[in-house]
């Protein structure tokens, strides 16, 4: 008997990836095709195996799943988040009162506060090296949360946006971060930056290309790193075979990180039609993270005290610039996915990112491309998740109403799936 339970027990991960799964879809939107109604979506294992025309009667065994009142759409992918972080009031001082055990715990809960809204891949894009071990464990099946991709900790200058001795005392940094922490001054550092972060497992490099909005630094615009620096590290990366994202406010900054060929610009508030023009001849992928930007500016407007002065300053104005530079780019043709800055807003509303796209002046249509097929294909993930298919990854989500029609039902998620296992919604 005990030995015929263990052979059972040795055959359930075969019975769990052989499940099959029948969806019956009132609404489907494919994403690379036209949206089609009554149709049964098959899911066997952890990949959708067709889409068939009518509601099928599955086979025995074969679980069922009624979505008839729903529009049906690839999982959600948001291109810029921090699990291990959440703006609150006490911020600033939880850098020097957490250790890296506390933020593990925390990050758990962000990333399944995620995923239950619908996002079931995300880009993690500069923390303390949790978000690798993060990654990991969720891809280990240790805790749910969506896939991640993951930068690890991102470069900065010294005293830069991601130096975080920026604004402390000398002397409770002794010594001082380096290239192993990602702070990195001139060609020699930077490779060896690079180097560091992808030995300890990041799957891509973010750089801090000018200052920022939320560290301690006075200017949140001016250029951080030098052109022979950027080139340094995008080779360096490449030659690994990872890409770079680049955080930039200050259109110099974003200027140069362009040329020097980074995948992606993050945020972009100040970017010039010329740098727009720039990303469009290289190819360069717009992330505009508005809901950050909105977020920050209404707590530096209304929240007194929420902020330190130095950084209440450079929030003020920050949303309504994004919005601006994100439609005028929009207009102009740049490529745009999908990304919101979770960690500077709370996790789990991301999808505020929806309306914001919206106010800007993108198409419901196109907004939905951004955070589907256009931010796996920033992801370069394409081939595996971002489209309803036959041999994708069964990533799928579900709302009430046509997001077509009306963009604001994307706001609320009902039904979640995520590698074939239903984690919301059944």
């Amino acid at each position: 008997m005990i030995r015929f339970l263990l052979f059972l027990l040795l055959l359930s991960p075969f019975f769990l990836l052989s499940q099959t799964t029948y969806l019956h879809c009132g609404r489907i939107i494919p994403i690379n095709g036209e949206p089609q109604t009554a149709v049964t979506l098959v899911v066997e294992g952890n990949k959708i195996a067709r889409i068939e025309k009518g509601y099928l009667a599955g086979p025995p065994g074969a679980e069922v799943i009624d979505l008839k009142n729903k529009t049906v759409l690839p999982g959600l992918i948001d291109c810029h988040v921090h699990f291990e972080f959440e703006q609150n009031r006490n911020s600033y001082n939880e850098r020097y009162t957490l250790n890296d055990a506390d933020i593990a715990f925390r990050s758990a809960v962000y990333a399944k506060r995620t995923l239950l809204v619908g996002f079931t891949t995300v880009r993690d894009l500069g923390g303390r090296g949790v978000n690798i071990a993060l990654r990991n464990a969720i891809n280990a099946g240790l805790t749910e949360g969506p896939r991640i991709v993951t930068s690890g900790k991102s470069l900065s200058i010294t005293g830069g946006h991601g130096d975080p001795t920026t604004g402390a005392r000398d002397d409770l940094f002794d010594p001082p971060p380096g290239a192993e922490e990602g702070i990195a001054d001139g060609p020699d550092a930077c490779r060896a930056a690079v180097r560091n972060q992808v030995k300890r497992g990041a799957d891509l490099i973010k750089v801090c290309a000018t200052g920022g909005v939320l560290s301690l630094a006075r200017d949140g615009k001016l250029p951080h790193y030098a052109e022979d620096e950027l080139v340094t590290i995008v080779k360096t990366a490449r030659d690994l075979g990872v890409d770079v994202a680049a955080h930039a406010h200050g259109d110099e900054g974003m200027r140069r990180a362009v040329e020097a060929g980074v995948v992606s610009i993050e945020h972009g508030t100040f970017m010039s039609e010329a740098t727009m023009d720039a990303m469009i001849k290289h190819g360069t992928w717009y992330v505009p993270t508005a809901t950050a930007g909105m977020a920050v500016s209404d707590s530096a407007q209304f929240a007194k005290g929420f902020f330190p002065e130095v950084v209440r300053v450079k929030a003020l104005n920050i949303g309504p610039q994004i919005k601006g530079t994100l439609s005028k780019a929009y207009k102009k043709g740049v490529k745009i996915a999908f990304g919101t800055d979770a960690g500077v807003f709370p996790h789990g509303k991301n999808n505020l990112e929806f309306m914001y796209m919206s106010e800007a002046g993108m198409k419901n249509a196109d907004i939905l491309r951004s955070a589907t097929l256009d931010a796996a294909t920033l992801l370069r993930m394409q081939d595996k998740v971002g489209t309803l298919e036959a041999g994708k990854l069964a990533d799928i989500v579900a709302v009430e109403g046509n997001p077509l029609d009306d963009i604001k039902v994307m706001l609320k998620v009902d039904f979640v799936m995520k590698d074939g296992k239903v984690v919301k919604g059944n």
